[in-house]
């Protein structure tokens, strides 16, 4: 894939390649590597339950299915992105397999933990290159991607391979290839996810800053510099039109549902419900939301990209719904030990990813709400750094404090090797406890009731799909988009006069309005459609008394989920 030099630092001829014998360290290294794999390999093999693969990354691959094709589903924003590995979740969903798309998935994490220790084992040696990977494979954020059905991790390795090509471009005095190849990945990362555009960004950015810095001074550097960060841009983007040139037939705008102002889309001027009501409460920016939900100070609203390296938590918005390592941080300072002796590629390198990983999460933290796996990218850039950082205290430790016995110096970076280690082991204990793979791979639970116990709306998909007719079609309120265990076609929506304009006066204008757009049943997640009533007005709430009363018929109810059976005359069923 990146064919690096050969000789000593090439990785096909590292000690456990060629067969010599590998020191103890290393041994260990790999044994917890596989060990790591295989802890991951066991969480994976479940049924799906995480939201986004419920959502987006299996519900329409699974609709693509049933329609025998590729075809534009406009109730469904997520199936407007670029789905590069969605697609290849087709083939195992084909033979109704749902959980080896996770395995899918999980190769690319393997995929970059190859690279990492390739790359490592090349500029250190194979010892902290092997740490490299397994320290990769464990963060947490890793760990819980591995084992979920997402794409972040696709997106991960081609900007990673992206970012490594362009360093070989630079080594090897700016031979064409390698900035092709590099802008190749970087497409492929586009058609993976939209936050590939950021990759794009930063990347065709260092292509032209690097190369001017290289030939300061020759003829029409600058230009060939604009016309080198040109070339990345436009191969990168040839890559990525299939996925652009989907959108701009169905919507005009080449990457929708992103800047629709700009684009003004066909699709947005299409569609109908509260997403585009003039009269919509104006939205809040999410730094805002954060002041008013979580009451934060401007201090640590600033500390953000400091905080998500030591505050995390899975399924928490407030700490950034996923973990890190505080360890990507506090020993990537230590890689610019001793920075200005090192040759030039590593100072290029070193500060390229320095520039990558602190651009690229500091506008995921401006952008977009903060989530762990938006800015996901910057963690093999990161571990890498720590690596260096390790190394550069290993040898600090040995040089400068002679005095210190040989193996107080060995145990002080034993000591921060565990810890780095172990916090990331902790988690996985943590993923155990509470995903309970073993139980479901022992049969303690059958398929059924493993999803039931995380996705308690599962009941009434089930009775739906034994019991209502293809014709039907099902309202899903407060169901948070969650679709992929229906049968029936189904769209979503918080709000039933979403589908009632200008508005209802009587109970029977929703049910006309549900059952003019097609609905059948409503499909109500009592708790939070209970909630949303008490903000309503007092007329409100007597048209939807009337609606639910006399145009409602409860077919089946279960762990606060029901399914309704609309009606078109009072009490008819």
């Amino acid at each position: 894939m990146i064919h690096f030099k050969e000789g000593r630092e090439c990785f096909w001829k590292m000690r456990f390649m060629s067969g010599l014998k590998i020191s103890r360290i290393q041994g260990i290294c790999i044994l917890l590597i596989l060990g790591a794999a295989a802890c991951i390999s066991i969480l994976a093999w479940v049924p799906p339950v995480s939201r986004d693969a419920l959502t987006h990354h299996l519900a329409v691959p699974k609709l693509y299915l049933q329609h025998g094709g590729i075809y534009e589903i406009p109730h469904l924003s997520f199936s407007y992105y670029p789905m590069n590995l969605d697609l290849l979740y087709l083939i195992p969903l084909y033979f109704n397999n749902d959980i080896l798309p996770k395995f899918i998935h999980f190769v690319f994490a393997i995929a970059t933990a190859v690279l990492i220790c390739w790359y490592l084992a090349r500029r250190i040696n194979l010892t902290y290159g092997l740490l490299g990977g397994l320290f990769f494979l464990t963060i947490p954020v890793i760990v819980r991607l591995s084992s979920t059905v997402y794409v972040d991790l696709g997106l991960i390795f081609f900007l990673f391979t992206s970012l490594l090509c362009l360093f070989r471009w630079i080594e090897t005095g700016f031979k064409p290839g390698y900035l092709i190849a590099g802008a190749v990945f970087c497409g492929l990362a586009l058609g993976t996810k939209y936050n590939g555009l950021v990759g794009l960004f930063l990347l065709a950015l260092f292509a032209a800053f690097v190369y001017a810095r290289y030939n300061a001074g020759h003829k029409f550097a600058g230009f060939k510099a604009a016309g080198w960060c040109a070339v990345f841009i436009t191969i990168a983007l040839l890559v990525f039109s299939p996925w652009m040139i989907r959108n701009v037939a169905w919507t005009g705008n080449p990457v929708y549902p992103l800047y629709n102002s700009v684009f003004e889309s066909v699709a947005d001027s299409e569609k109908t419900g509260p997403e585009n009501d003039e009269e919509r409460p104006a939205r809040v920016s999410h730094i805002q939301f954060r002041r008013l939900a979580y009451n934060e100070s401007w201090a640590e609203i600033a500390l953000i990209p400091l905080r998500v390296f030591f505050q995390g938590e899975d399924d928490n918005p407030r700490y950034f719904d996923g973990r890190t390592s505080p360890f990507l941080l506090i020993l990537s300072v230590f890689a610019f030990w001793g920075i200005r002796t090192a040759g030039r590629q590593m100072k290029t390198e070193k500060f390229m990813m320095l520039f990558f990983a602190v651009l690229f999460l500091l506008y995921a933290c401006v952008k977009t709400s903060i989530r762990i796996r938006y800015f996901s990218p910057i963690i093999p850039p990161l571990v890498i750094l720590s690596m260096y950082g390790l190394h550069n205290l290993q040898s600090a430790i040995q040089d400068r404090i002679p005095g210190l016995p040989e193996w107080t110096k060995k145990t002080v970076i034993l000591i921060i090797v565990f810890a780095m280690l172990g916090t990331n082991a902790a988690y996985m204990a943590e993923r155990f406890n509470k995903d309970q793979p073993l139980a479901y791979i022992t049969g303690q639970f059958t398929r059924d009731q493993y999803i039931q116990k995380f996705r308690p709306e599962y009941a009434s998909f089930e009775y739906a799909n034994k019991n209502l007719a293809e014709n039907d079609k099902i309202f899903g309120l407060f169901l948070g988009n969650r679709g992929y265990y229906s049968d029936i076609p189904i769209e979503f929506g918080n709000d039933l006069l979403q589908w009632s304009a200008p508005g209802p006066e009587k109970g029977s204008g929703i049910a006309k309005a549900m059952r003019k757009n097609g609905f059948t049943h409503l499909l109500i997640n009592f708790n939070m459609f209970n909630h949303s009533i008490k903000e309503k007005t007092i007329r409100e709430k007597k048209i939807f008394k009337e609606f639910l009363d006399n145009y409602t018929v409860k077919k089946f109810a279960k762990h606060g989920y029901g399914l309704l059976q609309i009606t078109s005359d009072p009490k008819s069923g």
